[in-house]
């Protein structure tokens, strides 16, 4: 399977239609053999949050200040599973706890450790966005908790966009463009705990450079439908909140990478207004928005 530009080896297999045939930026094993001296080696660790109705722990063998070439990681679901690895090292482990089968397994490592694990080995800048293509170019919808980002996002979908991600777009750089990876082709519009969603068989193939990001703000519903540029620093204040994991030992590099990004991709403003039946003219307005940028 493929997912976030990576295949993955499993030795379990997981009950979801994932991508075979996606564009690949890395290789990766998921393993039940947990080695022993990595359960040993494990002396510290906290609850990093609460989701989903689970409790999660993180813990290595330090402080948690860094990540380092062979440092023992283990992220845990409590009663559910905990993933293993090393630092460098192309292979994660799991175990399965009381509570724990395949179909926990699979959200829990797709959706939320992978994720975690790329950015620790900074392989990838997670933005937390819905993002699709229009015209063969990724866009990007922003938007706060309940304001409009996966409705948006599913009805871009129903209208035949290519899905990119439904909540968590990796990017890397490549030839100085900021590229979105696709996640995986499910999509998850409304939210119930430990599930992502329906498949997408419109699902991204290939590695694209993010063409704009819509903020999306909810307006009057007979409101008109307008786009305003974002510029200096409020282009930044818009997105810090939406990247992903700003570990303090990472927090340099990472707002440099996101300052060299807002430097070349637009930024707008989009007031929706808040009526599901004017969706359809919002979906108009921003295709045609996004074929005007140059």
């Amino acid at each position: 399977m493929i997912v976030y530009g990576t295949k993955i080896k499993s030795d379990i297999d997981f009950p979801l239609n994932l991508s075979r045939e996606t564009a690949t930026c890395y290789e990766l094993e998921l393993s039940a053999k947990v080695p022993d001296e990595i359960k040993r080696s494990i002396t510290s660790g906290f609850q990093i949050y609460s989701a989903h109705g689970r409790n999660v722990y993180f813990y290595s063998d330090r402080p948690f200040d860094g990540s380092e070439i062979g440092q023992p990681w283990c992220y845990e679901v409590k009663d559910v599973v905990r993933f293993y690895w090393r630092g460098g090292e192309e292979i994660i482990y799991y175990e399965l706890d009381e509570k724990g089968d395949a179909d926990l397994l699979s959200f829990w490592f797709i959706h939320l450790l992978l994720p975690l694990y790329f950015t620790l080995e900074e392989k990838y800048d997670f933005l937390h966005a819905g993002a699709v293509e229009v015209e063969g170019k990724p866009i990007l919808f922003i938007a706060p908790s309940m304001g409009g980002k996966s409705t948006m996002t599913d009805y871009f979908i129903k209208q035949g966009h290519t899905l990119v991600s439904d909540d968590k777009v990796p990017t890397f750089i490549k030839d100085s463009k900021f590229m979105a990876v696709g996640s995986f082709p499910y999509h998850r519009p409304y939210r119930k705990f430990e599930d992502l969603g329906y498949h997408v068989d419109n699902f991204t193939t290939d590695f694209k450079p993010i063409h704009a990001f819509y903020v999306l703000e909810s307006v009057d519903g007979n409101a008109e439908i307008s786009f305003e540029e974002i510029k200096g620093f409020e282009k930044f204040d818009r997105l810090l909140p939406n990247y992903l994991f700003m570990f303090s030992y990472l927090k340099p590099k990472r707002l440099k990478y996101l300052s060299n990004m807002l430097n070349t991709i637009k930024v707008f403003r989009v007031q929706v207004p808040w009526d599901m039946e004017r969706l359809g003219e919002v979906h108009d307005a921003i295709c045609q928005h996004s074929e005007g940028i140059v």
